[in-house]
């Protein structure tokens, strides 16, 4: 065989060792059973208040994010995974997934439901982006998203899902950082009056937040540059300049979160940095977190979305939480499962009925590895120990013929012959046996 498969002969020692891509990680056992228990909370979670889980390509359409995200915002210019396909399309490794359930939404028979469609979702995102603490290139998000519906109260019902999932996990010292940044009626009076206070100071700042200026100007407020913070003093109010119906929509907000006891501060600076949020902006501060990456996760308002994604009006809310950042958070989640029996061959003769007695164990609910090598029983039995495993069940040609299986107890030394269809009643005696701690 030739070509990228092809056997090579090469020696161990002559090629270097291939290394995972900068920016990724390897999701080994305790890692990625924290973070599937953590989406299992949030599915949970959200699903107790009417949310049913969606799934979307891990590609899109690049115009999907450039319509949808805004092509002024870091993530379109900068952060994204691009490539044509072999018939010249352009895609894009999905960088969020709010533009992608939208268009699920709206392309599908969701869109003909009672409103509001809630749906939550689970998945990897890609971002070409400077690696950090809990930040990769490829990463995970779990999130949430309530599409159909403009009722201010939404907003605060998806921020509890996010609360009430924290609070599940047992992740403490949060703060919730809340804002509105208006609409089209209110904003541009807004814009205006971040462009009137920066003009005479546009020579101290610095490039980047000149850009930002330029091409929006709310983006600058999410500056972390030393110059352009001491501008910030007194820098306008976005809720100075909300309309009445953004003012109010705002008010109601406040009021449902209080109803739901989660206490918020407001943050005036609070924007963001995708171009289709309107009203409603929201982050999830944690204590641990500073500097310019102190977000935990965030969301927002999104109503003018779908419009431009070329679908029908669909006002919509959510928020979308990088599991990385989550679970390093979060206090640990208790540790993988010890096998509860190992089952051991003696002798090589018995290996088919070791393997059945392993397969009726299983189907009788318990965890099982099954140790048919050809080492020996000392070994197996030292290895079995060092699992964690609770029992060893031994087969020899003695077990075999009387159709029987030795079971020992490791944390006391027992030993028991029983019938091998009494094998699970033992294991079972003796693990609520242990749980009352009555075992010597």
């Amino acid at each position: 065989m030739v070509g990228l498969f092809a056997r090579a002969n090469y020696t161990s020692t002559s090629m270097p060792p291939i290394s995972r891509p900068r920016g990724t990680e390897d999701l080994l056992p305790d890692r990625l059973a924290a973070m599937t228990g953590a989406v299992a909370a949030g599915m949970r979670i959200a699903s107790s208040f009417g949310y049913r889980e969606i799934a979307t390509p891990i590609f899109e359409s690049t115009e999907l994010f450039v319509r949808g995200v805004g092509d002024t915002t870091d993530v379109v210019r900068r952060e994204m995974y691009t490539f044509p396909d072999r018939s010249g399309r352009s895609l894009t490794l999905r960088p969020e997934n709010t533009a992608p359930v939208l268009r699920a939404f709206g392309e599908s028979s969701l869109r003909e439901l009672s409103p509001p469609v809630r749906l939550s979702y689970a998945g990897p995102m890609f971002r070409y982006d400077r690696p950090g603490r809990g930040r990769y290139r490829q990463f995970h998000q779990f999130g949430v998203e309530a599409i159909g519906d403009g009722e201010a109260e939404l907003d605060a019902e998806v921020i509890a899902v996010a609360w009430d999932w924290l609070a599940d996990l047992g992740l403490g010292g949060i703060s919730l950082q809340l804002n509105s940044i208006g609409d089209a009626q209110c904003r541009p009076a807004f814009r205006q009056a971040l462009l009137d206070h920066f003009a005479p100071h546009l020579a101290q700042l610095p490039e980047l937040d000149r850009e930002r200026l330029a091409r929006n100007p709310l983006r600058i407020l999410d500056s972390k540059d030393r110059a352009t913070e001491e501008l910030m003093a007194t820098v306008p109010r976005t809720r100075d300049f909300l309309c009445t119906d953004c003012g109010d929509a705002f008010e109601r907000v406040q009021l449902a979160l209080r109803a739901y006891r989660i206490p918020f501060q407001l943050n005036d600076r609070l924007v963001r940095g995708l171009d289709y949020y309107v009203r409603t902006t929201f982050e999830v501060w944690h204590e641990d977190l500073q500097g310019a990456q102190n977000a935990l996760f965030g969301g927002g308002r999104y109503d003018g979305l779908s419009e431009l994604l070329g679908y029908p009006a669909a006002p919509g809310v959510g928020f979308a939480a990088g599991l990385e950042r989550v679970v390093m958070l979060a206090p640990p989640p208790a540790p993988l499962a010890a096998p509860q029996v190992v089952v051991c061959s003696a002798q090589a003769s018995v290996v088919s009925l070791a393997i059945d007695l392993a397969q009726r164990l299983r189907r009788d609910g318990l965890t099982i590895v099954c140790d048919v090598g050809r080492r020996s029983l000392k070994s197996k039995m030292r290895a079995a120990e060092r699992t964690g495993a609770g029992v060893v069940g031994i087969l020899g040609e003695d077990e075999a013929k009387s159709e029987r299986v030795t079971l020992r107890l490791l944390s006391t030394g027992e030993q028991v012959a029983v019938r091998l269809e009494e094998a699970s009643a033992q294991v079972r005696d003796w693990a609520e046996a242990s749980a009352r701690g009555s075992l010597s």
